[in-house]
């Protein structure tokens, strides 16, 4: 009985195996399967990029051409299309917005987070609210205060970088990452040894929030660089420091603009970038959500 007891479970776990084995393959196929829908719109972008305009229009293919750097020079000679200025913009745009939110909303977390005051909920519920208000509702208030400010056209940088102080979406990010991985104990030693407070959040809260900085750092800096609707209300195409997002919509008023190589050379240029940050910085993306989405 016992040898036919053995045989039995020998069999169950051979089973057992195999159903896992199967379930295992099919996940992974319909992972894949499901990976190569989303990435198939931009394989097509980047490899339009290496074909003329003629075989855009009239064929399909997968297979690189050789017309990249003929496409490339067209854009750059274009002078209609200030694609590198436009890059330009964006960078400095999308860099000092997202170091000024994450540092912005990080403090306005921990001053949140680590002190006791009356107005303590009020205050968290109250930007809580603020981000739940759409951005168009804001924005007519906002444009009219910065034209009076005579930040508007050329002179709009500033006010496309002021908007990153208010950002309740990262503020919420932090303090949910500050709840499950800050201990307050070490903020209290901070200060028992006499440090003052930016001393304690500067060197001994921002080195912990590292994760949840490095997330909402990519989270902004993406944000800030496809943000298309603020700079349309703050400045024109033709403007000396508009965005890449306005070059490109712009691109759809230019009538003779018949070069397909030329419009997707310039649709990858605007989106190469943000593969790399991604590529660069995905696992830094995934540790942080791990983290901050559980409250220790």
């Amino acid at each position: 009985m016992t040898e036919d007891f053995n045989a039995n479970l020998t069999k169950e776990e051979m089973r057992g195996h195999t159903f896992l084995i199967i379930r295992r393959i099919v996940a992974y196929t319909v992972l894949i399967a499901v990976c190569l829908l989303a990435m198939f719109p931009f394989i097509v972008l980047l490899i339009n990029t290496t074909h003329d305009s003629a075989t855009i229009q009239f064929s399909f293919t997968l297979l690189p051409g050789s017309e990249f750097i003929t496409n490339f020079n067209n854009v750059l000679a274009d002078s209609s299309l200030p694609v590198l200025r436009g890059m330009l913009n964006s960078l400095i745009v999308a860099s000092v917005s997202c170091v000024i939110a994450v540092y912005v909303s990080a403090l306005t977390a921990y001053g949140i987070y680590a002190y006791d005051f009356k107005l303590k909920r009020l205050a968290n519920t109250f930007i809580m609210l603020i981000l739940m208000v759409p951005l168009q509702v804001s924005a007519v208030g906002y444009v009219d205060m910065m034209k009076a400010w005579g930040f508007y056209n050329n002179n709009a940088l500033p006010a496309m970088i002021f908007q990153s102080l208010a950002m309740p979406g990262v503020y919420f990010f932090m303090k949910q990452y500050m709840e499950s991985a800050l201990p307050l104990e070490i903020v209290e030693a901070g200060r028992i040894d006499g440090g003052h407070e930016f001393y304690i959040f500067n060197f001994v809260v921002m080195p912990i929030m590292k994760p949840a900085i490095a997330v909402q750092a990519i989270f902004a800096f993406v944000a800030s660089w496809n943000n298309y609707f603020l700079p349309s209300l703050l400045t024109t195409t033709n403007s000396k420091v508009a965005t890449l997002p306005l070059i490109v919509s712009g691109m759809s008023n230019m009538d003779y603009l018949t070069d397909y190589g030329k419009v997707y050379m310039v649709l990858g240029m605007a989106i190469v970038p943000l593969i790399i940050v991604y590529l660069c910085l995905s696992k830094y993306i995934i540790r942080g959500i791990a983290l901050g989405s559980v409250k220790g």
